[in-house]
């Protein structure tokens, strides 16, 4: 069942929204050339700790930490470790949740350190506008299929592939509510949309192959082919007027 949220919902969950937005500002001057996973991880529970938030990735379904730090051919639920250097031309993606009053907000950016190759930095570009093409077909009457199928239309027409093994998802209380968003689809296929849902939509997308394979920590994704993968992601809700993201500062 697809939930619907009520305005106070929709507020508590633009408030968690605003301050993920924040969190992510605060933690550029970390992702630099130099520095390391394990020290966006420590900076992200401390702030939350002294703000009172909930790192709703930790613990989750067993993930020991506050952050997913995937790094060039991680895809997605790369570990935050020390060892996990950051070095120019590297591409750094950092998926976080975060839990305020009960609502939690869900976001993922793709970080560019010092000078990545032209084709690198366009796959980056290309995953982000991907997000924005797929969430304006997110308004009420359409359906779910209409916004993986405008996705995929996008990444695939400059030579990338949709990582099909990980798909967005509804969110609001918990962090995986119904519906699966894949970002791949056809046009009219899937659930209806209605005014007052909530989702989080996040394109992966590969610079090679579409296959995936998991290491042995059980959890970090990587493509099978070791080419370079990117991730982008919002939390946002359903208006008469389309979506309001939820996770950009306003």
């Amino acid at each position: 069942m697809i939930l619907i949220k009520t305005q106070s919902e929709i507020d508590k969950m633009r408030r968690a929204g605003q301050q993920l937005a924040i969190l992510f500002e605060k933690i550029k001057s970390l992702v630099v050339e130099g520095s390391n996973a394990y020290e966006v991880e420590k900076f992200v529970n401390s702030y939350m700790k002294e703000k009172g938030f909930i790192p709703t990735f930790k613990g989750y379904a067993g993930f020991p930490y506050a952050t997913c730090i995937s790094v060039n051919e991680e895809i997605v639920h790369g570990f935050p470790l020390k060892d996990k250097i950051f070095r120019n031309g590297d591409l750094v993606s950092i998926d976080m949740g975060l839990t305020l009053e009960g609502y939690i907000a869900d976001a993922a950016r793709t970080f560019i350190i010092g000078e990545a190759t032209e084709e690198a930095k366009r796959l980056v570009e290309v995953t982000e506008k991907s997000f924005w093409l797929g969430i304006e077909q997110a308004v009420p009457g359409n359906r779910i299929g209409d916004i993986g199928y405008a996705i995929q239309t996008y990444v695939e027409s400059f030579g990338f592939s949709i990582i099909k093994e990980y798909v967005g998802h509804g969110v609001g209380r918990k962090l995986h509510e119904d519906p699966q968003i894949p970002n791949y689809g056809k046009k009219g296929r899937g659930p209806l949309i209605r005014e007052g849902m909530t989702f989080a939509v996040e394109p992966m997308v590969s610079m090679g192959d579409w296959r995936v394979k998991v290491l042995d920590d059980g959890w970090t994704a990587v493509t099978a082919d070791g080419s370079l993968a990117a991730h982008y992601e919002n939390s946002f809700v359903v208006t008469k007027d389309g979506p309001e993201v939820l996770t950009i500062l306003n």
